[in-house]
């Protein structure tokens, strides 16, 4: 039977596999009725599921009759209702066949009487059972649909609930009299009665699927905000006004915001007197405008001025009687097209710019961006456009070629410049600071000198705002012709200003000097300068009172004076954005406090160990006569050494546990009833009695967690991080029974009764002893309570007549004794070792399905328990007492006690023997369970999280229904069975790897499938049906698109639970409380629970080439279309590109923004087409991918989330916690951004995963917590924020899309929310997964991407603005934590660089010697202070500390120090310094010259060897570059630098630095698997070479071909700015040359120019030389002899040469490798030069030589970098070591990692 059983199950899978192929071809993608199915006549069939019923019955026959009887009985209702008096053709004879079918089904079952009153549960049952075996979803939805008709038990007051909200809605937006009247011609679509929309179609022309997908957001949205309010009171029902006025106030807010700043009226007449029919109708068009705006909508205010035009448009036509159309919508074809006429004039306007920035390429101040075209709107200007819209306007302009296109009042030039401009308060300040301590320093004492040299911070403060005016004027370049003019006017002005006041305070300041001189100490100048600067102060002073403190500034914003508002205006410009940016004063307080420590630390540090050290020897410097330099000195002579004492400055002007759960479980239903149980819970009643066996445990608590709790175990149990028995140890029973205690879960009770015996049998001592000693562990205690009363019971139920009233007398015996305190006299406790035996035996039995000899065997047992506890048990004259008590003596006698016994048919008396049965036998250990990791780790933070600070839960009718939204383009879906088995070069395939990776997880896995069989019984063939399992599995534990989903939908599965649950609470006021009306069991089938679900939460994913993938059949598209089979709730939303043909042949292009679902037979069901302007992707891809979805979410707010993340049952159970958030107090404004917690997943991988996990969760928790609070600016960096959903969509969206300048789109909508005067807070008591990138490659292109980002960020006006507009203290915080981060990173290893080339500087020239022998320096005190700070800055250990702070909040300080201690014994260090270089080299090229670009990291595993030749290109010009310099510099130092401790001083000195060069150099292959392989070192190297030599050109990619790298290499450099900054850098490396040749042996102290000179004929005899060998035989085919004759008697004449010059002379051999560095040095900065001037060098035919040089250097790098790596690979244990290294963690869990590398293939060949 069971083969016959599981071969169906095959067959029935390859049929739905094969359907799921044959769907996706086209063709064939239904079911192929069969029987019953295939004969349901077709006007039954085309109206309902009968046939797809029928199916499924006839499938599931084989395996569960009774099923498919109530599958056949619902098909006969279904039937019967749809058509009762059998009209149709063929119905009556179809109902006779089916009626007789049923009819045989019943005649099996023998005439047993069927119980229909369980056919639910019956289906829910077998319903579990496929689901837990197959997901084969054909047949479970038509289950689904038979269990929805059969469930009758839905609450009245919560189905009225959904349908009065809902109703109530639609009949606001209905046609009323008095709207205009519509032409009998106007048609409406679908059965329904006119309304609002209908007259807004035929008014403006929107598309009809945007009439329909607004109607329905409008109408969720106008329910949604009833709900709260809820139930209307009136019979027919009626949406409140303060629901409409909730939605129409924060929908159109910006509209009023708009109009008041532009100080115009709003369209209608007042927004008070408005009726509230007029205020849906606004509210409507709103929507419609946006819903069918395309990129519009990321124009905001442009959306406010159509909205404003055509809501006067609107409110002419409801003041008419006849409704007609509206002109400006009005088409040729006297039709009207909002979408013709209005939209799409303005995309052609942003194609046409989008255009013209060159893919990216061009300047931004060369083309329009988004913000460009918005900010137009920003101006009064903007009304002179007209309505409709002047074609010839400046805002519809098409942009001119010959003429650059005008900005609007920014412009994002490409220059660090940005920094200081704006930040510039910031630099001021921090310069300010260094001058006064410098002076303080210098001086010494406080006194008047010292005071008048302080005084000189004035001329400083006044020349760097002059400074700052003069880059606003300049900078602005490019939009004086369309800026407002009073921002042109503020610049003129501030510019004069700033000149007045710094040659005003330089004058005044120089007098005072004078004056000083002349011993005047209280000159009019004095007075003069001091009143300048106190009147300055104390007008600053007053400003910024007014400008932050919130009762000020609501005095400044009523003052109407035109003096105070022009010297207002003055001191900060008036923006749309960026206004009122100020915060509370407590929270005010809390930052400036925090500031105002960084600050004492910083500046107490800076003069103590920085700037006093150095005062001294400079002083000593300056004072030195001339020095006799060591070679021709150009710039440093007579200046008092100044490039000496620069050397020195410069550097420092640049600067928990399971354990605890367990112990904690007893609190967590009350905390969790307390946070997330709404209202309707709270009202279940309340167990009083119980308090006294359970001291502070409520019984209803317990039974109101008890679900919950389960369903997250059950869902760790789907998701195979526990196993089936772990499952069972971790339920928690439903304590709805009468057993009068709390049942806790079986893992905190086990072996906790055999230990309690244990005690037992030890105990000398009293009752009370005993019971003390017990009762120190908690747990322990509940045992034996449960144990006691559940014996009771169970033996109450098991006994009748005699038996029973022998139980009822000994625990009354027992009870007495307990009161008494004489149990230990009583009983005999040495027993209870045997009565445990004995009753096991019995509950063992019990536990098993009926059957005569089970009954006998079980009598048997009880009785055997009744002697025990009778004759070895009870005392002496408690047994006799027994004995001869004559009712149970007599029926002893007749053989009648227990005789026959009732076996347990009551679930509570089967669920309690099954739980004492485990509670008397499992001996794990509590703390083993569960035994994975990450089922561990998220129950801890569960745990933790309820006892955190959190609003209370909503009922789920009241939350906040919000939309999840996750773009998708062409990631991994789902593993494909190729993908899953396909090797790598070394023989591991995904599946192999993650079974070993996780062995847990993968035998859960077998168990769940199929627990009959082992682990290797199991087939996974392609055409095996647990082979769809075995994807879903695999791609679970990747970044994939399935894992982000079934994560996603675990919101609308809590929902569905919370749902069900209140409903239960709800209608169980009146009923006893010891019922099960807590249970969860069918929720997922409750109509109502679903309903509820689906109102409250919608989930969109933006497939944006999924209309693509359908077309040429990618699997992709096979695999999203499994994902909506299979979660009926999801939604896909993507562009459908329609092409045809014009008659003047002509390809036209229709682009259509989609949504689809699945519909019942599981093909995509087009549910919304709305048709765009064109291509929408006309910025960066991600957030235009995102805008053309997200008209389709709905609700009051949405979470972004990206394709790579996941998310939990238990923590989508706090999400109606985390919504209430946006209405608590978070300070003086709403939150309109709410921060989430993140875990990242991904971290168990390897070491270098773990570090960036690390890395990432010290950002995400503590980094995000300080700048939530109390710094206040936390912006969005990503994913999983939940943003105000109609707070963004009216305000440009949830991201920025500008091509380039918004690479980083996330983070602008943070700084988008904060300019707008939103609040963004964090929240840690929710959590969502997130995978991260996991080889060291994939790490560095995601950092080169953020760094990019980032300095795209410094020249955006975003950034601008929050710089200028935030107070001071809180815009220190923004800039160093957002750009400032990388600014101080880039600092930190310019720092590196400036030290080493002052300390060569003052090596080549001679000037530490000259000052060591003069004896005016004390030793390298000075020297050593500046080097001192620069260790620990270079080895990486800043860039750790948030993440060593993060470990010991999270984990506590000894497991934060082990942690960290592991890290660095994993090289983390290596790491950290590594990424310090790509952050530099990244950030700093994008703000030079550009690039910045979406880098593909690929979410794959990372497990595979990366080739040299692949980690070369990578790192070439980031890493090993600048890394060989540094080590030039180093070399340079040491063999020429002074010191009289030799050189190991300067090793020891310069140590830190070896140690960047080092990681810079060795970190790719450090951690490379495989990468010191002698195999694999062979295989690189022939690769390398072949990469290096094979010739570039068209069509040829730089991973194939050295030249082709080289070409793409200096792409970047492409602007006449850049080429000259590149060359002004390059200029560096031609110092080397100059010092060394000053220093060559022979030279005999000589500082003449010509010896330089010299230097350079030798560098060209050697270019001719090389070009003499580097000669192609090919090109001189008739030569070659000659040829070779000649590079011969060279070679021959060079050996010579050198030789005889040694001889003859005093160079050396040390100083011949000297000039071949500096020859290198000197060569490799000509190369740069001659890249930079690449076009140049090509015009004179030198290009191939350089190109030829180039290759020469690049091949020098590779060897020097190659040779360490294969000297290491010649020693076996060094691959060894280095496995260790990489995969430390997985070794912890069991991981072999030598067999992962060497692959399996070794044993399946042997």
């Amino acid at each position: 039977m069971a083969a016959r059983v599981q071969d169906n199950w095959e067959r029935l899978i390859r049929a739905t596999l094969r359907r799921e192929q044959l769907r996706t071809s086209g063709t064939g993608h239904e079911r192929h009725p069969s029987g019953l199915a295939g004969a349901v006549p077709p006007s039954l069939g085309r109206t309902s599921n009968i046939d797809a019923i029928l199916q499924a019955a006839d499938e599931i026959q084989a395996q569960d009759p009774n099923v498919a009887r109530i599958l056949c009985e619902q098909a006969y209702t279904m039937a019967q209702n749809l058509d009762p008096n059998s009209e149709g053709r063929g119905v009556l004879q179809f109902k006779t066949g089916l009626m007789s079918v049923i009819k045989q089904k019943l005649a099996k079952r023998d005439g047993t009487q069927i119980d229909r009153s369980r056919d639910v549960e019956r289906l829910w049952e077998f319903y579990q059972r496929m689901v837990e075996r197959r997901k084969i979803f054909a047949t479970l939805r038509a289950l689904v649909e038979v269990m929805k008709a059969l469930s009758n038990d839905a609450a009245p007051a919560v189905g009225r609930l959904i349908v009065e909200e809902v109703r109530g809605a639609i009949s606001a937006i209905m046609y009323a009299e008095t709207f205009p009247r519509l032409p009998a011609s106007f048609e409406v679509s679908g059965k329904r009665n006119l309304d609002m929309f209908d007259l807004l179609e035929f008014v403006f022309g929107f598309q009809r699927d945007n009439i329909r997908n607004q109607r329905e957001n409008v109408i969720l949205s106008i329910a949604n905000a009833q709900s709260r309010l809820g139930l209307p009171d009136e019979r027919d029902p009626k949406i409140d006004e303060k629901a409409i006025n909730e939605v129409y106030k924060k929908v159109l807010d910006n509209y009023f915001r708009w109009c008041k700043y532009l100080r115009i009226r709003i369209a209608w007449n007042s927004s008070d007197a408005i009726t509230r029919e007029r205020k849906l109708f606004v509210v409507s068009l709103y929507f419609l405008i946006w819903g069918e705006a395309a990129n519009v909508r990321f124009i905001p205010e442009c959306i406010c001025y159509i909205f404003h035009n055509m809501a006067k448009e609107l409110d002419a036509i409801l003041d008419h009687g006849e409704a007609y159309f509206a002109e400006s919508c009005r088409t040729e074809h006297d039709s009207v097209s909002f979408h013709e006429k209005v939209i799409c004039p303005i995309y052609e306007i942003l194609s046409s710019e989008a255009s013209g920035n060159n893919n990216g390429r061009a300047a931004h101040s060369a083309w329009r961006n988004y913000d460009d075209f918005n900010e137009y709107f920003w101006s009064p200007v903007c009304l002179e456009l007209g309505w409709p819209m002047k074609e010839g306007s400046a805002f519809l302009r098409k942009p001119n070629k010959r003429k650059r296109t005008a900005k609007s009042s920014f412009v994002e030039h490409r220059t660090f410049l940005h920094l200081y401009r704006s930040f510039h308060r910031m630099w001021i300040f921090l310069l300010i600071m260094f001058q006064a301590l410098t002076i303080i320093a210098f001086c010494g004492d406080l006194n008047m000198k010292t005071f008048k040299l302080l005084l000189s911070i004035g001329p400083t403060f006044a020349v760097m705002n002059f400074a700052e005016s003069c880059l606003d004027v300049l900078l602005m370049f490019g939009a004086y012709t369309t800026a407002r003019g009073m921002a042109i006017s503020r610049l003129v002005i501030r510019f004069f200003w700033w000149s007045l006041c710094s040659v005003a305070v330089i004058y005044f300041y120089l007098r005072v000097l004078q004056d000083w001189n002349k011993q005047q100490t209280r000159s009019l100048s004095f007075r003069i300068y001091i009143l300048m600067l106190g009147v300055y102060a104390g007008l600053r002073l007053l400003f910024a009172l007014m400008l932050k403190i919130p009762a000020c500034h609501a005095f400044s914003q009523m003052s109407d004076q035109s003096f105070f508002q022009f010297f207002k205006w003055i001191y900060q410009e008036r923006y749309y954005v960026g206004r009122s940016l100020f915060e509370k004063p407590l929270d005010y307080a809390r930052y400036v406090l925090f500031w105002s420590v960084i600050f004492a630390c910083k500046f107490t540090f800076a003069y103590f160990l920085q700037i006093q050290p150095l005062v001294r020897p400079t002083q000593i410097i300056v004072r030195i006569p001339d020095i006799q330099y060591s070679w021709h000195d150009l710039v440093s002579k007579h200046n008092h050494n100044a490039l000496t004492i620069a050397s020195l400055w410069a550097p420092v002007i640049a600067i928990r546990s399971i354990e605890m759960v367990h112990k904690r479980f007893e609190s967590f239903p009350e905390a969790f009833v307390k946070n997330m149980s709404s209202p309707r819970m709270k009202r279940m009643p309340f167990d009083q009695e119980n308090s006294e066996i359970s001291p502070g445990i409520s019984k209803s608590y317990a039974s109101a967690f008890a679900p919950f709790w389960n369903e997250i175990i059950k869902s760790l149990r789907e998701e195979d991080f526990i196993s089936t028995r772990e499952k069972d140890l971790l339920s928690m029973p439903s304590n709805a029974g009468t057993l009068p205690l709390v049942q806790w879960p079986l893992f905190l009770l086990s072996s906790k009764i055999l230990m309690a015996i244990d005690l037992a049998l030890d105990c000398k001592d009293t009752q009370a002893d005993l019971w003390n000693r017990i009762r120190r562990d908690d747990y322990m205690a509940y045992a034996v309570q449960e144990c006691y009363y559940s014996i009771e019971k169970i033996l109450h139920a098991l006994a009748d007549g005699e038996g029973r009233r022998w139980v009822e007398r000994i625990y009354r015996e027992i009870y007495n004794s307990i009161m008494e305190g004489s149990l230990n006299l009583t009983l005999s406790l040495k027993k209870l070792p045997l009565v445990q035996s004995r009753f096991t035996a019995l509950t063992g039995l019990l536990t098993r399905n009926e059957t005569p000899d089970l009954a006998k065997g079980a009598a048997k047992a009880l009785y055997d328990f009744y002697e025990v506890v009778t004759h070895d048990l009870l005392s002496t004259d408690l047994r006799e007492q027994i004995d001869t008590w004559n009712i149970l003596a007599k029926a002893r006698n007749e053989g009648r006690l227990f005789s026959r016994i009732e076996w347990p048919k009551d679930p509570e008396i089967k669920e309690l023997v099954k739980r004492l049965h485990l509670l008397l036998t499992v001996k794990d250990s509590a703390a083993n369970i569960p035994k994975n990791l990450e089922a561990r780790r998220r129950l801890e933070f569960f745990s933790n999280s309820l006892f955190m600070d959190m609003p209370p839960a909503k009922p789920v009718c009241e939350m906040m229904p919000f939309s999840v939204f996750t773009p998708y383009y062409s990631e991994t879906v789902l593993y494909s069975s190729t993908e899953l088995r396909a090797e790598n070069e070394d023989g591991v395939s995904i599946l192999f790897y993650l079974q070993k990776i996780f062995p847990d997880e993968w035998e859960n896995f077998l168990e769940r499938i199929n627990p009959s069989k082992s682990s290797g019984e199991v087939d996974f063939d392609e055409s095996s049906s647990d082979n769809l399992e075995l994807r879903f599995w695999v791609s679970y534990r990747g970044q994939t698109l399935a894992r982000t989903v079934r994560g996603m939908m675990y919101y609308r599965r809590a929902l569905m639970l919370q749902s069900f649950l209140e409903r239960r609470g709800l209608i169980g006021d009146d009923v006893n409380p010891h019922t099960s009306l807590m249970s969860s069991n069918g929720f997922e089938l409750s109509s109502e629970a679903r309903a509820q679900a689906d109102l409250k939460f919608t989930y969109v994913v933006s497939c944006q080439i999924y209309g693509q993938q359908k077309q040429r059949k990618a699997p992709e598209a096979t695999d999203i279309s499994l994902l909506l089979q299979k979660n009926e709730a999801l939604r896909v939303a993507f562009i459908h590109l329609e092409e045809s043909t014009t008659a003047e042949g002509k390809v036209s292009k229709d682009y259509y923004s989609k949504l689809v679902k699945a519909d019942v037979h599981g093909k995509d069901q087009e549910i919304y087409s709305i048709k765009l302007p064109g291509d929408p992707k006309l910025g960066e891809g991600k957030p235009e991918n995102q805008n053309h979805a997200i008209i389709f979410t709905r609700g009051e707010a949405i979470q972004t989330i990206d394709m790579n993340q996941d998310n939990y049952l238990e923590e989508a159970m706090k999400m109606r916690n985390l919504l209430e958030e946006f209405h608590g107090k978070h300070g003086i404004r709403p939150p309109t951004i709410l921060g989430v917690r993140e875990h990242v997943f991904t971290g168990s991988v390897s070491s270098l995963a773990w570090f960036m996990s690390n890395q990432e969760t010290s950002f995400v928790t503590l980094g995000q917590r300080v700048l939530a609070k109390p710094l206040k600016v936390r912006m969005h960096y990503g994913h999983p924020d939940v943003f105000d959903r109609i707070f963004h969509i009216t305000r440009g969206g949830v991201s920025k899309a500008s091509r380039v300048i918004n690479i980083s789109e996330d983070i602008f909508a943070g700084f988008n929310s904060t300019l707008r005067q939103g609040n963004i807070t964090h929240h840690e008591y929710i959590q969502v997964g997130k995978g991260r990138d996991v080889g060291l490659n994939q790490i560095a292109l995601f950092e080169g991407k953020v760094a990019g980002g980032n300095g795209e960020q410094v020249l955006s006006r975003d950034v601008y603005r929050l710089g200028q507009l935030l107070d001071f203290f809180r815009m220190l915080s923004f800039y160093f934590t957002t750009v400032g981060y990388y600014v101080c990173t880039m600092m930190t290893v310019l720092t590196v660089y400036i030290f080493l080339y002052g300390r060569v500087y003052l090596a080549f020239s001679g000037l530490d010697e000259g000052i060591e022998k003069q004896g005016r320096l004390l030793g390298n005190t000075a020297l050593d202070a500046v080097l001192t700070p620069q260790f620990l800055v270079q080895i990486g250990i800043f860039t750790a500390i948030p993440m060593i702070m993060g470990f010991i909040l999270e984990l506590g300080l000894l497991q934060a120090v082990f942690s960290f201690i592991i890290m660095q014994l994993q090289l983390c260090s290596v790491f950290f310094t590594f990424s310090l270089g790509t952050r530099t080299h990244y950030f700093g090229r994008t703000i030079l010259h550009g690039g910045a670009k979406y880098r593909a990291t690929g979410r794959g595993f990372v497990v595979q060897h990366i080739k040299f030749a692949e980690n070369y290109r990578l790192y070439s010009r980031s890493h090993f570059i600048k890394a060989l310099e540094v080590a030039l510099l180093l070399t340079m130092y040491i063999a020429y630098g002074y010191s009289r401790k030799g050189a190991v001083s300067f090793v020891l000195l310069t140590l830190s630095s070896w140690f960047l060069v080092i990681s810079w150099l060795f970190a790719p292959y450090i951690f490379n698997p495989s990468g010191f392989e002698w195999q694999k070192t062979v295989e690189d190297f022939d690769d390398w070479v072949s990469w290096l030599l094979y010739k570039g050109g068209v069509g040829i990619k730089g991973e194939n071909s050295w030249e082709s790298w080289w070409e793409e290499e200096q792409m970047h450099i492409h602007t006449w700015r850049g080429r000259i900054l590149e060359t002004i850098l390059s200029l560096r490396f031609f110092m080397f040359q100059y010092g060394i040749v000053y220093k060559l042996h022979f030279m005999a102290s000589s500082t003449s120019l010509a010896i330089y000179g010299v230097s350079w004929i030798v560098l060209a005899v050697i270019v001719v030389i090389f070009k003499i060998f580097s000669f192609s035989p090919k090109k001189y085919a008739g030569f070659q002899l000659w040829m070779r004759f000649f590079q011969g008697v060279t070679a021959m004449g060079l050996v010579a040469t050198v030789i005889v010059v040694i001889i003859l002379t005093d160079l050396t051999i040390p100083d011949l490798f000297a000039c071949v560095l500096g020859f290198i040095a000197t060569g490799w900065g000509i190369l740069c030069v001659a890249i930079t001037w690449k076009k140049v060098v090509r015009s004179i035919g030198l290009l191939d030589s350089v190109r030829e040089f180039a290759r020469m250097y690049d091949a020098g790098m590779g060897m020097l970098i190659f040779a360490p790596v294969a000297i290491l690979s010649w020693f076996p244990f060094v691959s060894t070591f280095q496995s260790r290294l990489l995969f430390n963690q997985a070794f912890s869990r069991g991981l072999e990692i030598s067999k992962i590398l060497a692959g399996n293939k070794a044993n399946v060949q042997a």
